[in-house]
């Protein structure tokens, strides 16, 4: 097995630069997709439920702190959806998220992702990955993520649905 400073020295220059690419992706003009939407609209259901019967099976406070997560994240969703710049250019769309909520959704996932990762290794391994499902602020704050995502994505969805219905203007 690989020593601990080995693998960080190759894991967090890529987790480093998968959160820029996400940070960038968040505030940038960016194509719309179809099967992208579509595919959030599966993941993000399929893995909350995942997390949901286990939690369920272990910790069932935990559950709680997902459910209480989900609705927040569809608030803030909605908000971030209205405030999204959409456009269309020829057979193409584009949209231009809202920066500041998608950014705070990112960070709190990702800030709460790293605490987790600190604590795995100041135990040196001990915690066992069914934690994950156990802690009820872990799995609030991926309600919060995943109630963003899954709203954030229908609202593409019914934007393209409507654009695409409405005749353009020429």
């Amino acid at each position: 097995m690989l020593p601990t400073p080995v693998v960080a020295a190759v894991l967090v220059p890529f987790v480093l630069w998968r959160v820029y690419s996400r940070i960038k992706r968040l505030t940038t003009r960016q194509r719309s997709k179809m099967w992208r939407h579509r595919t959030t609209l599966v993941f993000f259901p399929l893995l909350v439920l995942v997390l949901a019967v286990l939690s369920l099976q272990t910790t069932p406070i935990a559950l709680a702190g997902l459910g209480a997560g989900l609705p927040l994240g569809l608030v803030l969703a909605r908000i971030a959806t209205s405030r999204t710049k959409f456009e269309q250019v020829g057979d193409e769309y584009y949209f231009t998220p809202n920066a500041p909520i998608g950014m705070l959704v990112a960070l709190l996932f990702l800030g709460r992702m790293a605490y987790r990762a600190y604590q795995l290794y100041e135990a040196h391994g001990q915690l066992a990955h069914h934690e994950f499902v156990t802690s009820p602020l872990t799995l609030f704050i991926f309600g919060i993520l995943a109630g963003y995502y899954m709203t954030f994505a229908a609202g593409l969805l019914a934007w393209r649905k409507r654009t695409a219905a409405a005749p353009i203007a020429q």
